[in-house]
Protein backbone atom coordinates (compact mmCIF):
# COMPACT_ATOMS: atom_id res chain seq x y z
CA UNK A 1 0.00 0.00 0.00
CA UNK A 2 1.06 3.94 -0.93
CA UNK A 3 -0.65 6.23 1.03
CA UNK A 4 -1.36 9.51 0.22
CA UNK A 5 -4.17 10.63 2.19
CA UNK A 6 -2.80 12.09 5.03
CA UNK A 7 -4.57 15.64 4.69
CA UNK A 8 -7.56 13.18 5.76
CA UNK A 9 -5.55 11.35 8.69
CA UNK A 10 -2.26 10.44 9.14
CA UNK A 11 -2.67 6.67 8.91
CA UNK A 12 0.90 6.07 9.20
CA UNK A 13 2.15 7.62 12.34
CA UNK A 14 5.43 7.60 14.99
CA UNK A 15 5.81 3.99 16.20
CA UNK A 16 5.48 5.96 19.88
CA UNK A 17 1.95 7.19 19.38
CA UNK A 18 0.43 3.43 18.99
CA UNK A 19 3.03 2.30 22.14
CA UNK A 20 1.91 5.44 23.98
CA UNK A 21 -2.45 4.52 23.55
CA UNK A 22 -1.83 0.97 24.67
CA UNK A 23 0.07 2.20 27.75
CA UNK A 24 -2.86 4.61 28.51
CA UNK A 25 -5.20 2.24 28.14
CA UNK A 26 -3.77 -0.35 29.88
CA UNK A 27 -2.55 2.22 33.10
CA UNK A 28 -4.59 5.19 33.03
CA UNK A 29 -8.00 6.04 34.31
CA UNK A 30 -10.20 9.34 34.69
CA UNK A 31 -7.82 12.61 35.51
CA UNK A 32 -9.88 14.50 38.07
CA UNK A 33 -11.87 11.44 39.42
CA UNK A 34 -9.53 10.03 41.97
CA UNK A 35 -6.34 10.36 44.11
CA UNK A 36 -5.02 7.09 43.29
CA UNK A 37 -2.26 6.14 40.56
CA UNK A 38 -4.16 5.22 37.81
CA UNK A 39 -6.53 8.68 38.01
CA UNK A 40 -3.03 10.81 38.71
CA UNK A 41 -0.86 9.04 35.82
CA UNK A 42 -3.90 10.04 33.45
CA UNK A 43 -4.48 13.88 35.07
CA UNK A 44 -0.05 14.26 34.51
CA UNK A 45 -0.34 13.01 30.84
CA UNK A 46 -3.56 14.74 29.52
CA UNK A 47 -1.53 18.61 31.44
CA UNK A 48 1.61 17.34 29.69
CA UNK A 49 -0.40 17.41 26.56
CA UNK A 50 -1.23 20.85 27.04
CA UNK A 51 2.17 21.95 27.85
CA UNK A 52 3.83 20.16 24.85
CA UNK A 53 0.76 22.15 22.65
CA UNK A 54 1.24 25.36 24.61
CA UNK A 55 4.63 25.47 23.38
CA UNK A 56 4.43 24.16 19.91
CA UNK A 57 1.82 26.79 19.00
CA UNK A 58 3.01 29.68 21.16
CA UNK A 59 0.53 30.02 24.02
CA UNK A 60 1.35 31.72 27.14
CA UNK A 61 -1.12 29.65 29.62
CA UNK A 62 -1.48 25.69 28.97
CA UNK A 63 -4.94 25.87 30.45
CA UNK A 64 -6.46 27.74 27.37
CA UNK A 65 -5.42 24.72 25.03
CA UNK A 66 -8.85 22.89 25.29
CA UNK A 67 -9.04 19.46 23.87
CA UNK A 68 -12.33 18.55 21.33
CA UNK A 69 -13.07 15.53 19.48
CA UNK A 70 -11.51 17.15 16.33
CA UNK A 71 -11.28 20.26 14.26
CA UNK A 72 -14.81 20.61 13.85
CA UNK A 73 -15.96 20.27 17.09
CA UNK A 74 -13.46 23.10 18.13
CA UNK A 75 -14.78 25.25 14.82
CA UNK A 76 -18.25 24.97 16.35
CA UNK A 77 -17.36 26.00 20.19
CA UNK A 78 -15.46 28.84 18.00
CA UNK A 79 -18.70 29.84 16.28
CA UNK A 80 -21.03 29.30 18.80
CA UNK A 81 -18.92 31.38 21.34
CA UNK A 82 -18.73 34.28 19.10
CA UNK A 83 -21.10 34.53 16.29
CA UNK A 84 -25.17 35.07 16.55
CA UNK A 85 -27.84 35.31 13.95
CA UNK A 86 -26.86 38.10 11.61
CA UNK A 87 -23.56 38.81 12.88
CA UNK A 88 -21.09 39.85 9.70
CA UNK A 89 -18.51 37.52 9.20
CA UNK A 90 -15.64 37.73 6.58
CA UNK A 91 -14.38 33.55 5.39
CA UNK A 92 -11.73 33.28 2.51
CA UNK A 93 -13.28 31.23 -0.71
CA UNK A 94 -11.73 28.71 0.16
CA UNK A 95 -12.95 26.96 3.69
CA UNK A 96 -13.92 23.46 4.68
CA UNK A 97 -17.42 22.70 5.62
CA UNK A 98 -16.05 22.61 8.84
CA UNK A 99 -16.45 26.53 8.85
CA UNK A 100 -19.17 27.51 6.30
CA UNK A 101 -22.05 24.61 7.50
CA UNK A 102 -21.68 25.87 11.43
CA UNK A 103 -22.20 29.67 10.26
CA UNK A 104 -24.99 28.23 8.56
CA UNK A 105 -26.70 26.68 11.24
CA UNK A 106 -25.90 30.14 13.08
CA UNK A 107 -27.41 32.37 10.34
CA UNK A 108 -24.46 34.51 10.23
CA UNK A 109 -24.23 37.74 7.57
CA UNK A 110 -21.19 35.59 5.38
CA UNK A 111 -19.46 37.72 3.26
CA UNK A 112 -17.10 35.75 0.90
CA UNK A 113 -13.44 37.72 0.64
CA UNK A 114 -10.30 36.37 -2.10
CA UNK A 115 -11.66 33.75 -4.38
CA UNK A 116 -8.47 33.37 -6.57
CA UNK A 117 -6.15 30.58 -6.30
CA UNK A 118 -2.44 31.16 -5.27
CA UNK A 119 -3.20 34.85 -5.13
CA UNK A 120 -2.52 35.95 -1.91
CA UNK A 121 -2.46 39.67 -2.76
CA UNK A 122 -5.79 39.73 -4.22
CA UNK A 123 -7.06 37.75 -0.99
CA UNK A 124 -5.37 40.64 1.30
CA UNK A 125 -7.03 43.32 -0.89
CA UNK A 126 -10.53 41.83 -0.62
CA UNK A 127 -10.39 41.02 2.98
CA UNK A 128 -9.01 44.63 3.70
CA UNK A 129 -12.16 45.79 2.19
CA UNK A 130 -14.43 42.91 3.52
CA UNK A 131 -13.37 43.73 7.07
CA UNK A 132 -13.92 47.50 7.05
CA UNK A 133 -17.82 46.22 8.72
CA UNK A 134 -17.16 43.11 10.16
CA UNK A 135 -17.30 41.70 14.07
CA UNK A 136 -15.66 38.39 12.94
CA UNK A 137 -13.26 36.54 10.36
CA UNK A 138 -13.39 32.91 10.09
CA UNK A 139 -10.04 31.62 7.72
CA UNK A 140 -8.14 28.44 7.17
CA UNK A 141 -4.47 28.85 6.97
CA UNK A 142 -4.03 26.19 4.21
CA UNK A 143 -6.14 24.96 2.05
CA UNK A 144 -7.38 21.26 2.39
CA UNK A 145 -8.19 20.64 -1.41
CA UNK A 146 -5.04 22.70 -3.23
CA UNK A 147 -2.51 23.62 -0.14
CA UNK A 148 -2.77 26.99 -0.65
CA UNK A 149 -0.98 28.89 2.26
CA UNK A 150 -3.03 32.22 3.50
CA UNK A 151 -0.89 34.62 4.84
CA UNK A 152 -2.01 34.31 8.16
CA UNK A 153 0.41 36.51 9.00
CA UNK A 154 -0.99 39.39 7.47
CA UNK A 155 -4.90 38.55 7.52
CA UNK A 156 -4.22 38.67 11.51
CA UNK A 157 -2.69 41.67 11.11
CA UNK A 158 -5.86 43.48 9.08
CA UNK A 159 -7.97 42.16 11.37
CA UNK A 160 -6.25 43.81 14.17
CA UNK A 161 -6.02 46.97 12.73
CA UNK A 162 -10.21 46.77 12.17
CA UNK A 163 -11.20 45.49 15.47
CA UNK A 164 -12.40 42.21 14.26
CA UNK A 165 -12.12 38.97 15.81
CA UNK A 166 -10.41 35.80 14.46
CA UNK A 167 -10.68 32.53 14.04
CA UNK A 168 -7.92 29.99 12.60
CA UNK A 169 -8.38 26.87 11.31
CA UNK A 170 -5.65 25.14 10.92
CA UNK A 171 -6.22 21.33 10.52
CA UNK A 172 -3.94 21.11 7.21
CA UNK A 173 -1.05 23.85 9.43
CA UNK A 174 -0.84 22.03 12.48
CA UNK A 175 2.11 19.72 12.63
CA UNK A 176 4.10 21.11 9.09
CA UNK A 177 3.47 24.85 9.52
CA UNK A 178 4.30 27.82 12.51
CA UNK A 179 0.80 28.06 14.42
CA UNK A 180 1.02 31.31 16.15
CA UNK A 181 -1.62 31.88 18.71
CA UNK A 182 0.42 34.92 20.61
CA UNK A 183 1.36 36.74 17.52
CA UNK A 184 -1.71 36.62 15.72
CA UNK A 185 -4.22 37.48 18.82
CA UNK A 186 -6.64 35.03 17.36
CA UNK A 187 -9.86 34.53 19.68
CA UNK A 188 -9.98 30.63 18.91
CA UNK A 189 -7.80 28.54 16.78
CA UNK A 190 -8.90 24.74 16.05
CA UNK A 191 -7.13 21.87 14.77
CA UNK A 192 -7.21 18.20 14.53
CA UNK A 193 -5.38 15.90 16.31
CA UNK A 194 -5.13 13.34 13.67
CA UNK A 195 -3.28 14.71 10.81
CA UNK A 196 0.12 16.13 11.00
CA UNK A 197 -0.01 15.87 14.47
CA UNK A 198 -0.17 12.62 14.51
CA UNK A 199 -2.50 11.71 16.94
CA UNK A 200 -5.04 9.22 16.94
CA UNK A 201 -8.83 10.10 15.66
CA UNK A 202 -11.08 11.48 17.44
CA UNK A 203 -8.57 14.31 19.04
CA UNK A 204 -8.53 17.57 18.39
CA UNK A 205 -6.91 20.58 20.28
CA UNK A 206 -8.87 24.30 20.69
CA UNK A 207 -6.40 27.19 21.72
CA UNK A 208 -8.44 29.79 23.39
CA UNK A 209 -7.93 33.76 23.12
CA UNK A 210 -11.10 34.18 24.47
CA UNK A 211 -12.58 32.35 27.14
CA UNK A 212 -15.80 30.72 24.72
CA UNK A 213 -19.22 29.49 25.20
CA UNK A 214 -19.66 25.72 25.93
CA UNK A 215 -21.36 23.53 23.76
CA UNK A 216 -22.12 20.69 26.11
CA UNK A 217 -22.16 20.98 29.83
CA UNK A 218 -22.13 18.38 32.60
CA UNK A 219 -19.39 16.67 34.85
CA UNK A 220 -16.00 18.32 34.61
CA UNK A 221 -14.33 16.80 37.76
CA UNK A 222 -14.06 20.27 39.32
CA UNK A 223 -16.72 22.82 41.24
CA UNK A 224 -19.16 19.82 41.26
CA UNK A 225 -21.92 21.90 43.44
CA UNK A 226 -22.19 24.06 40.62
CA UNK A 227 -25.13 24.17 37.79
CA UNK A 228 -22.96 25.81 35.71
CA UNK A 229 -19.81 24.89 34.01
CA UNK A 230 -16.63 26.10 35.66
CA UNK A 231 -15.74 29.70 34.65
CA UNK A 232 -12.25 29.13 34.62
CA UNK A 233 -10.33 26.93 31.20
CA UNK A 234 -10.21 24.43 30.18
CA UNK A 235 -12.80 22.70 32.45
CA UNK A 236 -15.14 25.60 31.11
CA UNK A 237 -15.28 24.04 27.23
CA UNK A 238 -13.95 20.25 28.43
CA UNK A 239 -17.60 18.60 29.60
CA UNK A 240 -17.34 14.76 30.36
CA UNK A 241 -15.11 12.20 30.40
CA UNK A 242 -11.75 12.93 28.47
CA UNK A 243 -10.12 10.63 25.65
CA UNK A 244 -7.00 10.18 27.74
CA UNK A 245 -5.80 7.75 25.42
CA UNK A 246 -5.91 9.84 22.78
CA UNK A 247 -4.72 12.27 24.20
CA UNK A 248 -1.79 10.43 25.21
CA UNK A 249 -0.87 9.61 21.36
CA UNK A 250 -1.51 12.91 21.00
CA UNK A 251 0.76 14.00 23.36
CA UNK A 252 3.83 11.13 21.38
CA UNK A 253 2.54 12.99 18.25
CA UNK A 254 3.14 16.42 19.56
CA UNK A 255 7.00 15.62 20.40
CA UNK A 256 7.52 13.58 17.07
CA UNK A 257 6.56 16.70 15.61
CA UNK A 258 8.53 19.32 17.89
CA UNK A 259 11.70 17.07 17.89
CA UNK A 260 11.52 16.72 14.07
CA UNK A 261 10.27 20.48 13.54
CA UNK A 262 7.85 21.89 11.16
CA UNK A 263 10.31 23.24 9.09
CA UNK A 264 11.67 19.79 8.21
CA UNK A 265 8.31 18.31 8.10
CA UNK A 266 7.39 20.73 5.14
CA UNK A 267 10.30 20.77 3.40
CA UNK A 268 10.27 17.00 2.88
CA UNK A 269 6.36 17.61 1.69
CA UNK A 270 7.59 20.16 -0.56
CA UNK A 271 10.57 17.63 -2.12
CA UNK A 272 7.55 15.35 -2.50
CA UNK A 273 5.33 18.36 -4.23
CA UNK A 274 8.09 19.08 -6.44
CA UNK A 275 8.57 15.24 -7.40
CA UNK A 276 5.17 15.06 -8.41
CA UNK A 277 5.01 17.83 -10.30
CA UNK A 278 8.27 17.20 -12.13
CA UNK A 279 6.91 13.42 -12.85
CA UNK A 280 3.20 14.76 -14.06
CA UNK A 281 3.63 18.11 -15.85
CA UNK A 282 4.09 17.20 -19.45
CA UNK A 283 0.78 14.79 -19.34
CA UNK A 284 -2.21 16.01 -20.58
CA UNK A 285 -2.95 15.29 -16.64
CA UNK A 286 -3.93 19.43 -15.08
CA UNK A 287 -2.10 20.34 -11.69
CA UNK A 288 -3.01 22.34 -9.38
CA UNK A 289 0.60 24.68 -8.26
CA UNK A 290 1.46 27.27 -6.46
CA UNK A 291 5.41 29.21 -6.37
CA UNK A 292 6.94 27.67 -3.61
CA UNK A 293 6.12 28.85 -0.70
CA UNK A 294 2.43 29.22 -1.51
CA UNK A 295 1.82 25.86 -1.44
CA UNK A 296 1.87 23.02 1.39
CA UNK A 297 2.39 18.75 0.58
CA UNK A 298 -0.85 18.87 -1.43
CA UNK A 299 -1.45 18.54 -5.05
CA UNK A 300 -4.83 18.44 -6.55
CA UNK A 301 -5.31 17.22 -10.59
CA UNK A 302 -7.91 16.78 -12.95
CA UNK A 303 -7.51 14.19 -15.94
CA UNK A 304 -9.14 14.70 -19.09
CA UNK A 305 -12.59 12.84 -19.77
CA UNK A 306 -12.13 10.50 -16.71
CA UNK A 307 -14.41 11.63 -13.24
CA UNK A 308 -11.71 12.08 -10.37
CA UNK A 309 -13.48 9.49 -8.00
CA UNK A 310 -13.12 6.63 -11.04
CA UNK A 311 -9.36 7.79 -11.08
CA UNK A 312 -8.93 7.41 -7.45
CA UNK A 313 -10.74 3.79 -7.70
CA UNK A 314 -8.48 2.73 -10.31
CA UNK A 315 -5.06 3.74 -8.04
CA UNK A 316 -6.94 2.18 -5.18
CA UNK A 317 -7.41 -1.38 -6.99
CA UNK A 318 -3.50 -0.99 -7.42
CA UNK A 319 -2.85 -0.39 -4.08
CA UNK A 320 -2.81 3.48 -4.04
CA UNK A 321 -4.54 5.79 -1.26
CA UNK A 322 -5.74 9.02 -2.86
CA UNK A 323 -8.96 10.97 -1.78
CA UNK A 324 -11.43 12.48 -4.55
CA UNK A 325 -14.17 14.70 -5.07
CA UNK A 326 -15.37 17.46 -3.49
CA UNK A 327 -13.17 16.81 -0.07
CA UNK A 328 -15.88 18.76 2.01
CA UNK A 329 -14.35 22.02 0.37
CA UNK A 330 -17.72 22.86 -2.10
CA UNK A 331 -16.28 26.38 -1.73
CA UNK A 332 -13.19 26.09 -2.90
CA UNK A 333 -13.70 24.37 -5.80
CA UNK A 334 -16.14 27.09 -6.51
CA UNK A 335 -13.44 29.15 -6.33
CA UNK A 336 -11.09 27.26 -8.24
CA UNK A 337 -13.82 26.15 -11.18
CA UNK A 338 -13.29 22.35 -10.28
CA UNK A 339 -16.86 22.23 -8.49
CA UNK A 340 -18.45 19.81 -11.50
CA UNK A 341 -16.33 16.56 -10.60
CA UNK A 342 -13.94 18.09 -7.94
CA UNK A 343 -9.92 17.05 -8.17
CA UNK A 344 -7.91 14.08 -7.04
CA UNK A 345 -5.91 14.94 -4.67
CA UNK A 346 -2.28 13.46 -3.54
CA UNK A 347 -1.14 14.98 -0.17
CA UNK A 348 1.94 13.84 1.82
CA UNK A 349 3.70 13.13 5.11
CA UNK A 350 6.96 13.11 6.52
CA UNK A 351 6.80 8.69 6.40
CA UNK A 352 6.26 8.90 2.25
CA UNK A 353 9.33 8.20 0.26
CA UNK A 354 10.32 9.61 -3.14
CA UNK A 355 10.27 6.26 -4.34
CA UNK A 356 6.75 5.62 -3.62
CA UNK A 357 5.67 9.09 -4.94
CA UNK A 358 7.27 8.53 -8.20
CA UNK A 359 5.47 4.99 -8.82
CA UNK A 360 2.55 6.85 -7.90
CA UNK A 361 2.71 8.88 -10.51
CA UNK A 362 3.36 5.96 -13.07
CA UNK A 363 0.64 4.14 -11.71
CA UNK A 364 -1.53 7.17 -12.54
CA UNK A 365 -0.21 8.27 -15.64
CA UNK A 366 -0.96 4.85 -16.78
CA UNK A 367 -4.58 4.47 -15.43
CA UNK A 368 -5.45 7.94 -17.20
CA UNK A 369 -4.23 6.78 -20.37
CA UNK A 370 -6.49 3.54 -19.96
Amino acid sequence: MIYLDSAATSLIKPAAVERAVLHAMRTMASPGRGGYEASSRAAETVYACREAAAALFHVPDPSRVVFTMNATHGLNLAVHSLIKPGTRVVISGFEHNAVTRPLHAVKADVRIAGRKLFDPEELLSAWDEALRDAEVAVCTQVSNVFGYILPMDEIASLCRRHGVKLIVDASQAAGALPVEMEKWQAAFIAMPGHKGLFGPQGTGILLCGEDGEPLLTGGSGAESRLQTMPAALPEHLEAGTQNVCGIAGLLSGIRYVAQKGTENILSHERKLLETAIASLQNSALELFCGEGALQSGVLSLRAPGIDSEELAFRLAEKGVCVRAGLHCAPLAHESAGTLEGGTLRMSFSPFLTEREVKTTCALLLDVARN
